[in-house]
């Protein structure tokens, strides 16, 4: 599944910009419904990462009962909040 493929499924645009909140509350809806439904790992965990990056994530344990798949999920989240947390690299260097 790619990133772009997920936006037109499930919220009818590649541009995350132009989703309007009707849409992104159905679109979750229907991301929550496929999660659950969903029996293919790397499918699963497409959903999940997308809606982690929503803000709308359920429990690691509810969705992945396979250890390795939580402890990828896990990197996910620390990677996604090191992306999201400005540089302290050089702060303090006169």
């Amino acid at each position: 599944m790619q990133f772009d493929d997920l936006l037109r499924r499930y919220f009818a645009t590649d541009d995350p910009g132009a989703i309007t909140p009707g849409a992104m509350t159905a679109g979750i809806e229907r991301m929550q419904v496929d999660l659950g439904l969903e029996k293919d790992r790397s499918r699963r965990f497409a959903l999940w990462t997308l809606m982690y990056m929503l803000g709308r994530a359920p429990d690691l344990e509810r969705v992945f009962p396979d250890p390795a798949d939580r402890e990828a999920a896990r990197n996910f989240m620390d990677l996604s909040d090191r992306v999201q947390q400005p540089s302290q690299e050089g702060e303090g260097a006169s």
